[in-house]
């Protein structure tokens, strides 16, 4: 069953009255809100007392949160301290109403990630802030997201589980594993394609992965998102092939 023609997934049995899962459109809404914010707020606590605090999020080929933070930061200290957390992501109000605007929380444990190739994934998508990237007193975090809820609009609420905020494994490493190849043959071979997806000239194609692709051009950088999740290289060529005309 494709991706588009899911009209609702039924949660598996369980206790009586555990509610269905979410309708795949919504699924895919969330999941493109959060590939696509470049500003989240994040909500820690210290002795019982909520923080929140502006934060700069990227998301791993898996879909976890990636944050680069200050250890000089309240929230950083929190996080030491009590790895919980929520962070929530926002999109533009359709109206006057901030409230039709959607948003997406995602709750989960921040915790301490070395892999310099999420932090070269952060900093892509967040060029202006490579200087800083590199200072001793900045680390990266990753939330794997544990469940939410995502609010597509004015009463318009929908809670999510860990399961269906995961981007499935085989699918991650597949794109991962071709990820490299695609990048160098499409800003090699393929300026024109990536003009069109920009709407402009002068764009690289920085990242890949199952849900779309980040395009950048200097310190402005843009997401494009594929019309539904991809399983391999070759659902990231016919989602390319069809966004391109070409």
């Amino acid at each position: 069953m494709s991706w588009q023609g899911c009209a609702r997934i039924v949660a598996q049995t369980g206790p009586e009255g555990e509610r269905e899962m979410a309708d795949a459109a919504v699924v895919w809404q969330a999941r493109c809100l959060l590939r696509e914010a470049k500003a989240a707020t994040l909500c820690t606590a210290t002795d019982g007392q909520p923080f929140g605090a502006l934060v700069t999020p990227a998301c791993a080929p898996d879909l976890s949160v990636l944050l680069l933070l200050s250890d000089l930061s309240a929230h950083t200290r929190h996080l030491r301290h009590d790895p919980r957390c929520a962070v929530m992501v926002m999109g533009a109000p359709t109206e006057i109403n901030p409230q039709t605007a959607p948003r997406l929380t995602v709750l989960g444990e921040a915790v301490p990630e070395p892999d310099p190739a999420l932090k070269a994934r952060w900093v892509a998508r967040h060029p202006y802030a490579a200087f800083y990237s590199t200072f001793t007193d900045f680390s990266l975090f990753r939330v794997r997201p544990t469940g939410g809820q995502y609010i597509g609009g004015f009463a318009s609420a929908h809670r999510l589980r860990q399961v269906e905020l995961e981007a499935d494994p085989a699918a991650v490493a597949a794109v991962a594993a071709a990820e490299t190849d695609i990048l160098a043959h499409m800003n090699a071979d393929h300026a024109g394609a990536i003009a069109h997806l920009a709407g402009s000239e002068g764009w690289q194609m920085v990242a890949v992965d199952v849900d779309g692709c980040d395009l950048a051009r200097e310190e402005v950088v843009k997401r494009v998102h594929w019309s539904g999740p991809v399983s391999d290289s070759a659902g990231v060529r016919a989602e390319l092939v069809r966004l391109t005309g070409a």
